[in-house]
């Protein structure tokens, strides 16, 4: 292996990856300069379950960062507590997804339930309307 004395002087099979990697960066800090121009009161107007997933995302987001420069430092970031704060805000991000997916759920409306079951029963008739239809007035079955 040679010493990779100057900067510029990389491995080119990695090329494309850091340039890759440079421009993810960038679409991180232009995400980053979004979110820091919008104030806490705009965002207070909004759902609290939208909120939520907000606030979840951003702390997510920053956890992720900061794995990421634990990385680059050469610390093992599964050794270190903000794995199990990323595994934290996880399981709040399942519980509010659970949370999205019941109220998007249909409802029962239990008037019309009712209803259609009662309607799909059979209900014997009563001697009155055997009568009344006589012989051969009642439909044939074949």
């Amino acid at each position: 292996a040679s010493d990779y004395t100057n900067p510029e002087e990389y491995p080119t099979e990695i090329h494309d990856y850091l340039a890759t990697f440079e421009q993810c960066l960038g679409s991180v800090e232009e995400m980053l300069k979004a979110m820091m121009l919008v104030s806490r009161s705009d965002v207070q107007k909004v759902e609290p379950l939208e909120q939520a997933k907000l606030d979840l995302v951003s702390v997510y987001t920053l956890n992720s960062l900061f794995w990421v420069y634990l990385t680059v430092q050469g610390v093992n970031p599964k050794e270190h507590p903000v794995k199990q704060e990323l595994e934290r805000v996880k399981t709040y991000m399942n519980k509010v997804k659970e949370i999205a997916e019941k109220k998007k759920a249909s409802k029962l409306d239990k008037g019309a339930a009712s209803r259609f079951v009662r309607n799909a029963l059979w209900e014997p008739s009563t001697e009155n309307e055997k009568k009344n239809k006589g012989p051969g007035k009642g439909k044939k079955r074949k």
